[in-house]
């Protein structure tokens, strides 16, 4: 059974990607002894998954799996978007990130008028060119306030309606049922497999 490559440097992802693709081995790049940084200049997070599949397959001659995601808020036009890893400028981690998230959204009360949604598309590439894509959608709004101390990135102030609590304060477990990445994922899989049989 071959492995899969995740072409991410970020060990929450890869943890949830191992637990989400099981039984699929899953290599990480510093596995692999790969130093490889790859632009996100794509303006969708099809083109930004597009560029570090291509990059990573490349670099490694193996069978890889990209995503790009982020949150997208209505009331800031669908931003942070595809800047969501960046939003807020230089040196802020996840905790700054999500309170300058907050600071921008203080003058709307109420979660109707902070709707948002994390999207999750992934693509998987062969160094021959065979390839597949899926997307993930989780609808929610942004909380007052960040609440819980699961998770990662902007999941702390995403509130889950279906669950009545925010993404961060979800049981691994159940994140991994309705997140935008557990969606993505669950359409990738048979996909997967369809494409490259020497993962199965």
């Amino acid at each position: 059974m071959a492995a899969i490559l995740l072409a991410t440097t970020n060990s929450g992802k890869l943890r949830e990607f191992r637990t989400l693709l099981a039984p699929i081995q899953i290599t990480s790049a510093e596995a692999l002894g790969l130093e490889l940084e790859v632009e996100e200049s794509g303006l969708t997070f099809r083109e930004n998954a597009m560029l570090k599949a291509r990059a990573f397959a490349a670099a490694s001659g193996c069978v890889t799996l990209a995503d790009d995601s982020g949150l997208e808020v209505h009331a800031l036009n669908g931003g942070p978007g595809v800047s969501s890893a960046r939003f807020g400028g230089p040196g802020l981690d996840d905790a700054g990130r999500c309170r300058r998230l907050l600071e921008g959204l203080r003058h709307i009360e109420g979660r109707q008028g902070r709707g948002a949604q994390f999207r999750c598309c992934l693509v998987a590439l062969a160094p021959d060119g065979r390839t597949c894509e899926a997307e993930g959608i989780c609808r929610g709004s942004i909380e007052l306030e960040m609440r819980g101390t699961g998770g990662f990135g902007y999941d702390p102030v995403f509130y889950v309606p279906e669950c009545d609590v925010t993404m961060a304060q979800l049981p691994a477990a159940a994140k991994n049922e309705i997140s935008h990445r557990a969606r993505a994922i669950a359409t990738m899989r048979p996909l997967l497999f369809e494409t490259f049989p020497e993962l199965g």
